[in-house]
């Protein structure tokens, strides 16, 4: 079970459990998170990355996060573009209160275009 929001819903992300520990979020790009120079907005990277963070910690049963995020860095390596962008996270260290995750994302071409590093606090 992942996350439920209408945020998640309006970008049209397709989520994918990989295991306990690792999980890959998809976003097509569409013309709306497009910015000027032709490259998806670098809000949208972030949100991508957050997002598939946060959810690697499941939901309780009525779809409501864990976690919040603490602490957020995103270096973006690339202009992303192409149709769709694939952010693959993971939980490096997970502690009693605090998650140390981190996150690629890459696009379509397998090319990495940002990294990201979250630390999340668990909530209940």
């Amino acid at each position: 079970m992942f996350i439920k929001q209408p945020f998640d819903e309006f970008l049209g992300f397709e989520y994918k459990r990989i295991d306990d520990n690792n999980l890959q979020l998809r976003l097509p790009i569409q013309d709306l998170i497009v910015n000027s120079a032709g490259v998806v907005h670098g809000g949208v990277i972030s949100s991508l990355a957050d997002v598939a963070m946060s959810n690697l910690i499941p939901p309780n049963e009525n779809g409501i996060q864990r976690v919040v995020t603490v602490d957020l860095n995103v270096s973006f390596l690339k202009p992303a573009t192409g149709s769709y962008l694939i952010a693959n996270a993971q939980i490096e260290k997970q502690g009693k209160t605090l998650i140390h995750t981190e996150c690629s994302i890459l696009n379509d071409n397998q090319e990495l275009v940002a990294k990201s590093k979250a630390i999340l606090f668990r909530k209940s």
